[in-house]
């Protein structure tokens, strides 16, 4: 496994300035962003799309500092009701996976995306219990009349390309959890798969180890290194389904963490082990939303912790003598 950034944390400078804020921390590898609510600040998409010096150029920059690209990420919400937001998020994911096939890179990451509950919805409607009755309808009409027909399409286009999709299971999509991402796979295609962060997990009650186990090692694309905190005694109070903002720290159910604050070491090593047990031997990415600690601050400690952690080189075979 390769430890790298997810450099949409330093969105605000450039990517030689990022590749300053990082060499001293020995990373192997990076993400990108191309769009969607990540922007593209380090791969500007369409100008990469229709230059191959540019992307030589960037290529060139990444190798000079022996530094992998790891998969191009345009989160965004490519089933959203307002049809020119998802059309919007459409477009970028199309071209995103169109320059991971001219890049040579076989994983894009993106959200699943959330329909409204209805034609006639302006805004997304994730359902999050069976009654009354109306929702379970909702989340019927969404997979059947939404969710299945894009992604049957377009993960037949991925597939023609060289390139598999890999969803960041996150609440407020139709792929959040474990099941979901299974089901998805299960109706549009093998190509789809995980971008596994655990930290929307922890808040969710999941257990981690035993997600990644139910998924197996085919459904599991790409890596996120994230951590979160439930803070017992708010959600002792309200329980973990919180609408607060992120900037009330104090008040709120769980938190953003990074890695190390919201999980123990040894929780971390168990990770990493269930990922080689299950042949996972790709990239880490380290996406930073501590909002107690400076980006540069809960970078430099997500690395000195998680190299701890990591299992960095498979053992050779044992042999006896």
């Amino acid at each position: 496994m390769k430890l790298g950034l997810f450099s949409v944390l330093f969105g605000d400078k450039s990517l030689k300035e990022v590749m300053d804020i990082i060499r001293p921390l020995e990373l192997k590898t990076i993400e990108l962003g191309t769009g969607g609510y990540p922007g593209d600040a380090h791969c500007p998409l369409d100008e990469m799309l229709e230059s191959k010096p540019k992307r030589d150029e960037l290529l060139a920059l990444l190798d000079g500092e022996g530094i992998e690209l790891a998969a191009l990420s345009c989160h965004g919400n490519v089933l959203h009701p307002d049809e020119s937001f998802a059309k919007k998020c459409q477009d970028s994911q199309t071209k995103t996976i169109l320059l991971a096939e001219k890049m040579g890179l076989k994983t894009i990451v993106d959200f699943s995306g959330c329909p409204g509950s209805d034609e006639n919805a302006t805004k997304p409607s994730w359902v999050t219990c069976p009654w009354p009755p109306d929702y379970l309808e909702v989340l019927e009409w969404q997979w059947n009349e939404k969710v299945i027909p894009y992604w049957q399409k377009q993960a037949k286009f991925a597939e023609d390309h060289g390139v598999r999709v890999a969803f960041e299971g996150h609440p407020g999509f139709v792929v959040y959890n474990t099941e979901t991402i299974l089901k998805i796979r299960e109706t549009c295609g093998k190509n789809l798969g995980a971008n596994y962060d655990p930290s929307h997990f922890f808040w969710q009650g999941i257990d981690p180890i035993a997600s990644l186990r139910a998924l197996g090692g085919d459904a599991i694309f790409h890596v996120h290194a994230k951590d979160s905190r439930v803070d017992p005694q708010n959600a002792a109070v309200n329980g973990v389904l919180d609408t607060k903002h992120y900037g009330e720290e104090a008040e709120r159910s769980w938190l953003f963490r990074t890695c190390g604050y919201g999980h123990s070491l040894e929780f971390w090593k168990d990770f990493f082990s269930t990922l080689q047990l299950l042949g996972y031997d790709g990239p880490v990415c380290i996406e930073h939303e501590d909002s107690l600690m400076t980006n540069v601050e809960g970078l430099t400690r997500a690395v000195r912790f998680l190299k701890e952690a990591m299992i960095d080189d498979r053992p050779g075979e044992i042999t006896w003598a």
